[in-house]
């Protein structure tokens, strides 16, 4: 079977490319349906993109390679395909785009579009042996029973991460690249929660509150949320993305200015109440009663003198934490590290130095903050491919 272009993923990336690339598309994935991770994502409803989003937002180790992309197809362009979709959608916080209803609609959204474009979509198709002879690429895809040989002036590679096992993802994307020459950045999890050592948290399981945390410089001022086994919450897994083993992170319990301040003024008003009830006015109880047992909270406010009222305030807004590691790729959200950027071409997303083989995705070395940013990555980078297939 002899066609232009045969992408390998019909995740957000792929059926974005797939869209746009022209005539003689086929996308071929292992899964039962596509776009599952635009499925499962933001509660069932697709956080689809950020309103803020922007190079700044990724990370790689070659910062200026997504902004080809990013800049030439935007968040303002998704959103105007959103709404010729006539889905509803909402801003939930921090730019963070949701649809109304679900994510299903944006998986029909794509469908269609790709449909429009005259794409093929096989599902459950396993692919087997990748070769190229210089012209066009030969690819062994399995489906129904079925062995064919796809042959392909074009392969786009939209295979994901390592993300999310449960839901089929693997490392085809790194094997891929290996295989042509192509150097891979080590992957690792990302927006992933943190694991601490002896059940450290264990006893505030499902507490959360708004916190600052800082991991390698970088500092998210949201919520974190209390697990059996560590650390969870936005806060937290977007400082797992600059968090590496090892290395302790920075916790602010008390990110809002003034707290030294307030428990002054709370001293003159409440001096006869316990400093653990004054303190359980701006943090969850159970938190402070464990907050308890590692620094000095007894007495009453008005018994605090302002050297302790500021030595508590210094121990509430800087707390080292060592995590031990992460939950990996089982609950990662993203997959850090991929297909070096420096073998790729910023404004096509080509491999410099095969003819006719893409990289989209998640799978190169381009990840997002949490809120939407991954998509819009997605997005952008398979838009991109798209474009340079069909202008070939």
């Amino acid at each position: 079977m002899k066609i232009e272009t045969l992408i390998i993923g019909a995740g957000a990336a792929g059926m974005m490319c797939a869209a746009h690339a022209g005539p003689g598309v086929l996308v071929v994935d292992h899964a039962k349906a596509p776009g599952e991770k635009i499925r499962i994502s933001g509660g069932g409803r697709c956080n689809f993109t950020n309103l803020h989003a922007s190079p700044a937002n990724f990370i790689s180790q070659n910062k200026h390679f997504c902004k080809s992309a990013l800049g030439r197809y935007t968040q303002w362009d998704f959103i105007n395909l959103v709404d010729q979709h006539r889905i509803p959608w909402h801003e939930k916080t921090l730019g963070q785009l949701f649809c109304d209803t679900s994510a299903k609609d944006v998986i029909a959204m794509l469908l269609a579009e790709m449909d429009k474009a005259g794409a093929q979509l096989w599902l459950q198709a396993e692919v087997g042996e990748i070769t190229h002879d210089g012209n066009n690429f030969r690819v062994a895809v399995s489906k129904d029973g079925r062995n064919q040989l796809i042959e392909a002036r074009h392969l786009v590679i939209a295979s994901g991460g390592k993300s999310i096992p449960k839901m089929g993802a693997t490392g085809l994307g790194y094997r891929v690249a290996e295989q042509f020459g192509l150097p891979v950045i080590t992957p690792r999890p990302g927006l992933v929660p943190l694991t601490f050592a002896d059940d450290k948290f264990k006893h505030l399981a499902g507490v959360a509150t708004p916190a600052r945390v800082t991991a390698n410089g970088t500092s998210f001022d949201e919520a974190i949320l209390f697990t059996h086994r560590g650390l969870s919450g936005p806060a937290v897994l977007q400082a797992s993305s600059y968090w590496t083993e090892g290395q302790g992170i920075e916790v602010n319990l008390a990110p809002s200015h003034g707290l030294y301040q307030q428990l002054r003024a709370e001293r003159q008003t409440q001096g006869r109440r316990a400093l653990t009830t004054v303190l359980s006015q701006t943090l969850p109880n159970r938190l402070v009663e464990h907050l308890a047992d590692e620094i000095s909270l007894s007495g009453n406010i008005g018994d605090q003198s302002d050297a302790n009222l500021q030595a508590l305030c210094d121990q509430l807004q800087s707390r080292t934490l060592t995590p031990t590691g992460s939950e990996g790729y089982r609950t990662a959200e993203v997959t850090l590290g991929g297909v070096d950027t420096n073998a790729l071409s910023s404004k096509t997303m080509a491999a410099k130095d095969v003819p006719g083989l893409y990289f989209i995705g998640e799978c190169v070395d381009v990840t997002g903050w949490l809120g939407g940013y991954n998509f819009q990555w997605a997005w952008s980078s398979g838009w991109a491919a798209g474009q340079a297939i069909r202008a070939t």
